[in-house]
């Protein structure tokens, strides 16, 4: 791992740090970013919530969230000699809130969350950030700049939220008064000693939308996350059973979950985004629950090529879309399609299907 050098000189580019700041903005919106911000290192009080969340179990299984000891939220133990994080924001948001509530409120369609619709957001914020890194180093000479894109112990939503690009919301993602909540984060570490910018104010004042809205509960307080009772944890990262008591609350959800950021009323000015790599693919944005699971695993990995859902592997995917079958309505078809899986090799998904038949049967299904 490269060490940064703790002094810079100036060499082509011979202006001072408030103009390159300027500029590094600048180049971050050419290259698609609709937000770049910098942030000082300075992360005592993310560090306390932190310690505090690991403490009382709610990370679940997430175990590399306890690693690395304090270079989460050091991030000069991570990367010596950083001085300055840039942190850039990409909208992502598909399509208007309103087919998102549609295929909800189907029990027959798979819902999927919004950011894996399209191409694995990892591929493309990393290559326009290592093309950011790559202007910057043109312009200042040797210069440390290391790209991270929700990889290694970086806590983006800090960090992004010391850059000026929002607040953390109480669902705990970051809000941004213009723009809402739907869309991803990056950072480059930088030993560049940039002026960094002024933290936005929190607006969530006494909304409780999103703790409302959320289907199992999982925002247990203001600010407060529980993961093993999201279902983007439960669909996602969780590789084990689902707990049955939190079964029926997944409703159609089969890849993450959304109802805290479409309840959120400062996503009333989120706007479609028009990045061709995060338009929907393989028709997720209007596949129903039958139809994903009839899918091979060849399919799966071929149609999930390129998306960030095919991480979460064949398994896991049978198993979420059995949960989301047994909660839905009765129907020859859906039995038929269980039955064909209740012998599965792995024990995973027999449990589940098992689950979701029982369900299936006890609303007198043929």
């Amino acid at each position: 791992m490269r060490v940064f050098c703790a002094a810079v000189i100036m060499t082509s580019y011979r202006r001072d740090y408030a103009s390159l700041a300027c500029d590094i903005k600048d180049w971050g919106r050419a290259l698609g970013f609709q937000q770049v911000g910098i942030a000082d290192i300075d992360l005592g009080l993310a560090e306390r919530r932190h310690a505090a969340w690991l403490r009382q179990g709610r990370h679940g299984e997430m175990d590399y969230m306890a690693r690395h000891g304090t270079k989460r939220t050091r991030p000069a133990e991570l990367v010596p000699g950083t001085l300055r994080v840039i942190s850039a924001r990409m909208d992502y948001l598909p399509e208007a809130g309103e087919r998102a509530w549609t295929m909800i409120g189907d029990p027959t369609a798979a819902f999927v969350s919004r950011y894996a619709l399209g191409r694995d957001y990892h591929k493309v914020l990393r290559r326009r950030l290592r093309h950011l890194a790559e202007r910057i180093r043109g312009a200042v000479g040797d210069c440390g700049c290391r790209v991270f894109v929700d990889s290694a112990p970086v806590p983006e939503k800090p960090l992004a939220e010391k850059a000026g690009l929002g607040w953390i919301g109480k669902h705990t993602n970051l809000v941004n008064a213009k723009a809402g909540s739907w869309f991803f984060l990056g950072e480059i570490y930088s030993d560049l000693p940039l002026p960094p910018d002024p933290p936005t104010p929190n607006h969530c004042g006494t909304c409780h939308a999103c703790m409302d809205a959320c289907p199992t509960r999982a925002i247990v307080a203001p600010y407060v996350l529980d993961a093993r009772r999201c279902i983007s944890y439960l669909t996602i990262e969780h590789q084990g059973r689902i707990p049955s008591a939190l079964r029926p609350l997944l409703g159609n959800r089969v890849y993450g979950c959304d109802d805290c950021q479409l309840v959120c009323p400062w996503n009333r000015f989120a706007r479609p985004c028009m990045e061709p790599d995060f338009k929907p693919r393989q028709g997720l944005d209007r596949a129903t629950l039958l139809e994903l699971f009839s899918w091979s695993e060849s399919e799966f990995l071929e149609r999930t090529a390129g998306s960030a859902i095919r991480r979460i592997g064949y398994r896991v995917w049978l198993r979420n879309l059995a949960v989301a079958l047994g909660n839905g309505p009765c129907s020859t078809a859906v039995v038929t399609a269980l039955r064909a899986r209740r012998d599965y090799p792995h024990h995973l998904v027999r449990e589940h299907v098992a689950w979701a038949l029982q369900r299936q049967t006890r609303s007198k299904c043929p």
